[in-house]
């Protein structure tokens, strides 16, 4: 695999004598005896012979890029070393032509805001509404969509979040077959959603839902260093060359071999140990699930509630790798409740809102993580009148 080839390359050349010298980029050289060890100088190389091309994909770079469309079952994909950003940019500057019309949630990440600035779109809102009980903002329904387009039939695409931040699913399938029958093609931003599909205990993949193109951090919910993301082309909608260009138009010049390593890496833990490591990550959310059922003040979302559609009823799916802690109606404001879960029992949340709190969860995560989470937040319930 990659990281392996560029770790035999950096104890290979490291100039002892009769080694490569590399007179080339990065401009460290690798010289950790200079720098540091501490962080990954001797594997940091450019486009050099034996080490493919981002830009050509004719080797290992290629191998993961196929391994990625293997695993999600797309057909097409590429590696994103920009983040999901590049991808939601490129996909959508892709499917459209200066002064098209675009359908979106106003909650949608910023990038979908600037890919209609950059490619001079005409942006037409979706307004899902939000949860009485928690705060969190609704699904985006397919009568949303069919509204929508019945009012704005010259709609070119829709621009899909799910899962949202928050961990909400959307009926994409549905959404999907409303848009198609109109020749409208759909783009998810899955960005949250890279371990979906990989377990019955999670909803599926946006990848299997029928959408044209989907874009997914593995950073953010799978290993993989951060800005590591994929695009998928799911469909022969999607104009792959054009996808192509607008990558190299937007994404650096130089990617990261390090960043592509990880990329590499992460997919080739989940081909051979993805059973093993889901299980695993099935069987912590569970007993965390059920170890915080009788919170009397504080609460969490939980899909594996018998009368979760009934408590959150704007809700098609949701993510219990999201842990989404309710704090509205409450005594604690945006601030407090994540004040105390840092000072008092050494707890980093993902983010705080006015009505709820999250903490990101992962394959990776260990069982202590979640059981220090459920006693700080029983602890924390017992305390409030």
């Amino acid at each position: 695999m990659l990281k392996d080839k560029l770790i035999k390359y950096s104890h290979e050349n490291i100039y002892p004598k009769d080694t490569m010298y590399p007179f080339h980029m990065p401009g460290h050289k690798r010289n950790t005896e200079l720098l540091s060890n501490d962080f990954p100088y001797k594997m940091d190389i450019t486009e050099i012979h034996g080490f493919d091309d981002l830009r050509y994909l004719n080797a290992e770079i290629g191998e993961t890029a196929d391994l990625a469309a293997k695993l999600y079952g797309s057909k097409k994909a590429f590696l994103l070393i920009n983040g999901s950003t590049v991808g939601i940019l490129a996909g959508i500057g892709a499917f459209t032509k200066r002064g098209d019309k675009i359908l979106f949630t106003k909650s949608c990440h910023r990038s979908v805001f600037n890919a209609a600035d950059l490619f001079g779109l005409e942006p037409v809102y979706l307004t899902p509404g939000i949860d009485e009980i928690s705060g969190v903002e609704n699904s985006t329904t397919p009568e949303m969509i069919e509204n929508s387009l019945m009012l704005n039939p010259d709609i070119k695409l829709i621009v899909i979040t799910s899962p949202s931040y928050e961990g909400v699913i959307s009926d994409i399938k549905s959404i999907t077959e409303i848009a198609h029958k109109r020749d409208v093609t759909v783009l998810v931003d899955s960005a949250h959603g890279a371990h979906l599909g990989f377990s019955g205990f999670f909803p599926e993949s946006a990848v299997e839902t029928g959408a044209d193109v989907v874009v997914m951090s593995l950073h953010k919910t799978l290993p993989a260093l951060t800005q590591c993301s994929l695009i998928h082309v799911c469909s022969d909608r999607a104009d792959i060359d054009e996808i192509y260009r607008l990558l190299f138009t937007l994404q650096t010049s130089s990617p990261s071999y390090i960043l592509m390593a990880s990329i590499d890496y992460c997919l080739r833990l989940l081909d051979t140990e993805r059973e093993r490591l889901f299980k695993d990550y099935e069987l912590r959310l569970s007993r965390f699930y059920n170890d915080i059922k009788d919170l009397e003040h504080l609460s969490v979302i939980d899909v594996k509630r018998d009368n979760f559609h009934k408590i959150h009823p704007g809700f098609y799916d949701f993510d219990p790798g999201k842990i989404v802690i309710i704090t509205k109606n409450t005594e604690y404001n945006k601030n407090s409740l994540a004040d105390i879960l840092r000072n008092e029992y050494k707890i980093e949340l993902e983010v705080t809102h006015t009505n709820f709190a999250i903490a990101m969860t992962s394959i990776c995560d260990k069982d202590d993580g979640f059981t220090r989470l459920a006693k700080a937040l029983k602890e924390i319930d017992g305390k409030m009148r």
